[in-house]
């Protein structure tokens, strides 16, 4: 268990008051104004967001270790010649690593191992799937080493068989491999159907079950910026009024890819079984890397903002409500609240909104922003609008209005999930159908007046058992 589970459970902490209800800004999500955040949250906010750095240590013990498999893994498929296509792979670091706002530890790593195609692409989009996934297939047959991952019809590129592929030349390569650190060893984990990656775990020697590192190494097509992105992406994300229309220019130049990941439920029909899903991850980090409206922010000390640490605590909060209530919020993941970070990057655009000393106001803005598109079970794909990431069945409404009460009842009782809380029972959020508020333990601290009442009572009634064993034995002895 991390230390979000451990904090929301174990450790206890002064109570923090209730507080009012936000008003509700010009995009009608909730927020907050810093004079209705009381000063124990915001110290709270404020001290969460600095124990989220990483350790120096543990990031760079934890780089060289991923950064040494990652080079050996790229010369092992250049000199491989079981799949000749693989060794035509270059290297895209992706991921909350990379973007620097991983939180807690620095074990979780995302590599991306980009491949070009021998000719232009054509992809049909899957109609149901809202423009995220695609048949990908080439413009015309090919004597290229990638007819391997072709179907029958010697054009359309199986998602299947490259994933497959992949899993086979990792294993192979994990067999030889030697880590320089003699007291552990990597592991590649068991295919998931509909994963795009294959995962290897980094396991202490002669303890199978401590995972140290993990790492997705994900096989990616690239489509070339001269074809453009696919339609419904062309438009490109809504950075006009935030990093501006020529940075938007500069990114919807550039190239994307298409991950093997085949669209989720059960059921599909065989052109959906071999799907793949568009990725933006590289843009994604760009963004979040050069995220000032005045192309400035924080390159020097005078102008650091709060930006990535409201992601941080965002992703925190998650982690504890995945953590919490496991089955009823197993479709939220941490990319639903990057992409509500994005969008709240884009509508509060100017520098001056997230000054670093408004770091409590900006993350209740965000939680609200989160909050507001779970109420209205619409939050577009950031570079996809008409794809909705809370739409069903991906996201059952079910669970939807599950996650509205429970980051309601986070917003309006004092984040108890990102705080170590005053010993009580464990939060119960109704039934998602039901209309009564929700029960939550009182988090008021007792007042001195009480505390002093409680005082006298103990020790007067200390006072009566001594006097009533005095007596006893006064008269045992009289007799």
């Amino acid at each position: 268990m991390n230390s979000t589970a451990q904090d929301a459970e174990d450790s206890s902490a002064p109570a923090i008051p209730a507080i009012p209800l936000a008003f509700t800004d010009q995009n009608d999500t909730p927020g907050f104004q810093e004079g209705l955040i009381s000063p124990e949250l915001a110290q709270w906010i404020r001290f969460r967001a600095e124990k989220l750095k990483l350790r120096l240590d543990d990031r760079k013990w934890a780089a060289e270790l991923v950064n040494h498999l990652r080079d050996s893994l790229l010369e092992f498929l250049k000199k491989s010649d079981d799949q000749p296509y693989f060794q035509l792979a270059r290297v895209l670091n992706s991921g909350s690593y990379y973007e620097m706002v991983k939180i807690h530890n620095a074990n979780e790593f995302d590599i991306m191992l980009t491949f070009p195609p021998p000719s232009r692409l054509n992809w049909t989009e899957l109609g149901q799937y809202q423009g995220l996934f695609y048949q990908v297939s080439l413009c015309r047959p090919t004597h290229s080493p990638i007819r391997s991952f072709l179907l029958e019809d010697g054009l359309t590129i199986s998602a299947s068989k490259f994933i497959s592929e992949m899993y086979l030349l990792v294993r192979r390569f994990i067999r030889t491999y030697k880590v320089s650190d003699n007291s552990c060893h990597w592991v590649v984990n068991r295919k998931r159907v509909n994963s795009p990656a294959v995962t290897l775990s980094l396991l202490e020697v002669g303890n199978g079950k401590q995972e140290l590192l993990s790492v997705d190494v994900v096989p990616a097509l690239e489509v070339s910026s001269k074809q453009g992105w696919p339609q419904a992406a062309r438009a490109g994300p809504d950075v006009d009024h935030w990093l501006g229309k020529k940075a938007k220019r500069a990114l919807i130049s550039q190239n994307c890819f298409f991950v093997p990941k085949r669209p989720p439920g059960r059921n599909l029909d065989d052109i959906a079984k071999e799907g793949w899903r568009i990725s933006f991850s590289h843009i994604e980090k760009q963004i979040i890397s050069s995220h000032g409206n005045k192309k400035t922010c924080c390159e020097s000390a005078a102008t650091k903002c709060c930006r990535k640490q409201c992601l941080k605590l965002l992703k925190c909060l998650i982690e504890g409500l995945k953590q919490r209530y496991t089955k009823e919020l197993d479709a939220l993941c941490s990319y639903h609240g990057k992409t509500a970070f994005l969008h709240t990057l884009s509508t509060r655009a100017e520098d001056s909104l997230w000054a670093r000393r408004q770091l409590p106001v900006c993350f209740m803005h965000l939680l609200g922003a989160l909050e507001g598109h779970a109420r209205s079970g619409l939050l577009p794909h950031f570079f996809i609008p008409n794809a909705n990431l809370f739409a069903q069945p991906t996201f059952p409404r079910k669970a939807l209005v599950f996650l509205t009460n429970a980051l309601e009842e986070q917003r309006t009782h004092g984040l108890p999930l990102l705080m170590p809380p005053a010993p009580a029972p464990p939060m119960e959020i109704c039934s998602p159908y039901e209309t009564q508020p929700l029960q939550y333990p009182d988090l008021q601290k007792t007042s001195p007046v009480e505390n002093v009442s409680n005082k006298m009572l103990f020790f007067v009634a200390v006072a009566v058992v001594v006097f009533v064993c005095l007596v006893a034995c006064w008269k045992h002895m009289a007799n």
